[in-house]
C-alpha cells in the first residue's frame, strides 16, 4: 500500500487522530520526522509496546524518520495512565539501567542507517534534567491551563478514586515539552502512542501552537485486547516480555501458538508484516481445517522471528515438536530445553551421585501429570506413559543416569498430549 493510513487503518491500527485528512497529506508531501516515547517503569517492554514498535517500523518502511524517546526523565515521575493508584517511585539508578535495557530494546526494530529516514534515539533526561524549576513553570506551565489539565479523562479517574499527586498530575506536561523539543531540535510533527495515552498527545500538541503557532499532529493507536476486552500485554503469568531474559524465545512462541481461531486475524494484522492477501489466504485455509492451526503457526513463527530471530524461532518449533514426540530430544540444547519445561508441569527432585532415580511412575505424580502415583501405574500398564519420548513398559521401571539430557532433564508424557518434566539436582 502506498498510504500507510491506510494501511494502518486496514490493521486496525487507528484509533483517534487529532486531523487524519491533514496528516495523510502531510505525509503524503515527503518525509516526516515522528516520535513515539517509551518509560523505563519495567525491566523490559512487552508485547502490548510491541505494537507501537512495529507501528514505528511500518511509518519508517513508508518513508518516514523514527525518534525513540525512552523517557529517562518521565520514567522518575510517573504516568498516571492506565492505573488507579500512585506508582512507586524507582531509585535513579534503576531506572538509569532500565533505559540502556528499553534503548537496546527499541534499537532492534528500527533503522538506523544515516539518511533521510535513518531512526534517532534520545532520552527526555536530555534536556528535562537541566531545567530548572522556575523556568519549567515560566516557560511551560504557563501554557497549561489547569481547568483543561482536570479535564483529561486519566486526571478524572483518578481524582475520583484515590486521588492523583502533583507529580503524577506535571506528568502531561512533561510529555508535551518533550514533544516541543523535538519539534525544536529535529523538525519533528507526529507523535504517536497508544489510545491510553491520547490526552498526553493532545498535550503536545496544543504546546507547539501555542509557543510557535504551528500545526502538529498526533496519532493513537488502540490497545491491542482478546475478544473478552482484557489486555495482550499481560497473561496468566505475568507480563510477556520482547527480552529473552524475562520472557524465554519458547514461552513466547508458544504464547502466540496457542491463540485461539478468533483472535488470529487480528493479531496477524496487527503483529506480522504479511498482506492482505496472505492474510486473507491464511483465514480462509483456518476455516477449511482449522484442526491444522496454519495460521496460528505463521503468527508464532513471525512475531518470534521479529522480536527473537529466525535461529531461536527454530529452534522453540523444534522444541514444541520434541516434546509431543515429533522430535529428537536429544537435539535440543540445554537453555531451550529447560526454557520449554519451565512452560509445562514438573517437578525437581534430588538425586545424589550414585543412588537411583525415583521410578516413572513416582515421578509421574510428582509433575503432576497424574493425580497418583497408582494413577501413573495403570497408565504405565496401558501403555499410555512415555519416558524421553520412548514408551514405559514396566510399572517399576526407573530411569536410568543415561537417560538425563544434558545431564539434569527428563521428559515424561502422558499419552499425545500430556507432557510433563523433571529436573534432578544433584548433591
Amino acid at each position: 500500500m502506498s498510504d500507510i493510513i491506510d494501511e494502518l487503518g486496514w490493521r486496525g491500527l487507528v484509533a483517534v487522530s487529532t486531523d487524519l485528512d491533514e496528516l495523510r497529506k502531510a505525509l503524503g508531501a515527503g518525509p516526516m520526522t515522528f516520535y513515539a516515547g517509551f518509560d523505563p517503569t519495567a525491566p523490559g517492554l512487552h508485547i502490548g509496546n510491541l505494537v507501537l514498535l512495529l507501528a514505528m517500523r511500518r511509518f519508517q518502511l513508508a518513508g518516514h524518520r523514527p525518534i525513540g524517546l525512552v523517557g529517562g526523565a518521565t520514567g522518575l515521575i510517573g504516568d498516571p495512565s492506565g492505573k488507579s493508584a500512585e506508582r512507586a517511585l524507582n531509585p535513579r539508578e534503576l531506572v538509569a539501567e532500565w533505559v540502556r535495557r528499553i534503548e537496546a530494546e527499541v534499537s532492534r526494530f528500527l533503522d538506523f542507517t544515516p539518511g533521510a529516514t535513518g531512526a534517532i534515539m534520545v532520552s527526555n533526561m536530555d534536556w528535562t534534567g537541566e531545567l530548572s524549576a522556575i523556568d519549567f513553570l515560566r516557560d511551560i506551565g504557563k501554557h497549561f491551563p489547569v481547568s483543561q489539565m482536570l479535564g483529561r479523562e486519566v486526571v478524572r479517574a483518578r481524582l475520583a478514586q484515590a486521588g492523583i499527586s502533583y507529580t503524577e498530575f506535571s506528568y502531561q506536561i512533561l510529555q508535551a515539552n518533550d514533544f516541543l523539543e523535538l519539534y525544536r531540535r529535529y523538525g519533528c510533527a507526529l507523535q504517536i502512542g497508544g489510545s491510553d495515552q491520547w490526552g498526553n498527545l493532545v498535550s503536545g500538541v496544543d504546546l507547539i501552537r501555542r509557543v510557535t503557532g504551528q500545526q502538529v499532529h498526533a496519532l493513537s493507536i488502540p490497545l491491542i485486547t482478546k475478544p473478552d476486552g482484557t489486555k495482550y500485554g499481560k497473561s496468566e503469568g505475568g507480563a510477556v516480555w520482547i527480552s529473552a531474559e524475562l520472557t524465554s524465545p519458547y514461552a513466547f512462541h508458544q504464547f502466540w501458538l496457542n491463540r485461539a481461531d478468533a483472535e488470529v486475524p487480528g493479531l496477524l494484522r496487527a503483529f506480522t508484516f504479511r498482506t492482505r492477501d496472505e492474510i486473507a489466504d491464511l483465514e480462509r485455509e483456518m476455516a477449511r481445517r482449522p484442526a491444522a492451526r496454519a495460521a496460528q503457526r505463521v503468527l508464532a513463527d513471525d512475531v518470534t522471528t521479529l522480536v527473537h530471530g529466525a535461529a531461536e524461532t527454530a529452534k522453540a518449533s523444534a522444541a514444541a515438536h520434541a516434546l509431543f514426540g515429533h522430535g529428537e530430544l536429544r537435539e535440543l540444547d540445554e537453555a531451550t530445553l529447560g526454557a520449554a519445561l519451565a512452560e509445562v508441569p514438573h517437578a525437581v527432585v534430588s538425586g545424589a551421585p550414585g543412588r537411583p532415580l525415583p521410578p516413572v511412575a513416582d515421578l509421574m505424580a510428582a509433575c503432576g501429570l497424574t493425580p497418583s502415583k497408582s494413577a501413573a501405574r495403570r497408565v504405565i500398564d496401558e501403555g499410555g506413559a512415555y519416558l524421553n519420548n520412548v514408551k514405559v513398559r514396566d510399572v517399576e521401571a526407573a530411569p536410568q543416569p543415561g537417560d538425563l539430557l544434558h545431564g539434569r532433564y527428563l521428559v515424561l508424557r502422558r499419552g499425545k498430549r500430556g507432557v510433563g518434566g523433571v529436573e534432578v539436582r544433584r548433591g
